[in-house]
């Protein structure tokens, strides 16, 4: 689950540091790709220690058979991905999955009151589409730190998420046979 340079994509090379990555964006690809056999394992989060329960997993479960292989937590921190040369006063919009979102809430009401808060599908997927101009150069994302390098975005602030320590727990599924 996940774009490039998502968490699940780190969490994917964390699992299996030589395997093939497909990034395929939301649970429901996942699943759909694994019960069609399109893919070994499927790697999603279901839960953060802040953000809670990731409520487009529970519904993509929801309609697929699958084993959980393991389940592994990983320390997540959020960025605000500006495009090079954008300033704090040119900031209207702040976009991300609302994951992200909910995980650095306090943060942006502290900070961003006065800004949009618009949810999009995928914390890499705004920073790309940021990078693309997709979405205006007056959008912030909340993205990982990779997408900052992948998508040549410059890094605003860091580790913005309301925890300093913000776990998110992942299931690896395999088909169930």
């Amino acid at each position: 689950m996940g774009a490039k340079g998502s968490f699940s994509e780190q969490a994917g090379e964390f699992y299996e540091p030589n395997g093939d990555i497909l990034p395929l964006v939301s649970a429901e690809n996942v699943l759909r790709a694994l019960f069609a056999g399109e893919i070994d394992r499927g790697i999603f989060p279901i839960e953060n220690s802040n953000g809670g329960i990731v409520i487009e997993a529970v519904h993509a479960m929801a309609k697929y058979n699958f084993t959980i292989e393991k389940m592994f937590e990983m320390d997540v921190h959020h960025m605000l991905l500006v495009k090079p040369g954008v300033t704090a006063s040119h900031i209207k919009t702040i976009s991300s999955h609302d994951q992200a979102i909910k995980q650095c809430r306090m943060y942006v009401k502290r900070v961003w009151g006065e800004a949009d808060i618009v949810p999009y599908l995928d914390t890499a997927k705004a920073a790309e589409d940021l990078a693309s101009g997709v979405l205006p150069d007056s959008t912030a994302v909340i993205a990982p730190r990779r997408c900052a390098e992948l998508y040549e975005l410059e890094i605003l602030e860091e580790s913005i998420q309301d925890l300093k320590y913000n776990f998110t727990t992942f299931f690896v599924a395999q088909k169930t046979v």
